[in-house]
């Protein structure tokens, strides 16, 4: 039996505390992304996520997209680890009293 969580919600959740990518489903492509935050908006839950490739291919530049979680299709966690992105901004006006859970800096 696999310790990895099972249904999109954990596994974002886990993928977003271990800072691991996860491998998914968004309009008809397949993706690679790096979850930085999971947060509500008008009772819907979204995770911001940088895009680490869409079909095999690399973005041509790193960007922070949201994402509307019914919208990912079968997330599963990847080994891949991935670091923090200098544009994930924690003290966003978006994100205030709305985070979920969300990246952390490791402790030095």
């Amino acid at each position: 039996m696999s310790d990895d969580p099972s249904g999109p919600v954990p596994t974002l959740f886990a993928a977003i505390v271990k800072q691991l990518c996860v491998n998914a489903t968004y309009n008809r492509d397949k993706i690679v992304l790096a979850p930085h935050v999971a947060y509500t908006r008008h009772g819907e839950l979204y995770v911001d996520a940088i895009t680490v490739a869409r079909n095999g291919m690399l973005p041509r530049e790193e960007k922070l997209g949201s994402f509307k979680v019914t919208g990912l299709g079968d997330p599963k966690l990847t080994g891949r680890a991935f670091t923090i992105s200098g544009l994930y901004e924690p003290e966003a006006e978006r994100y205030v009293g709305c985070t979920l859970v969300a990246v952390e800096p490791a402790a030095a």
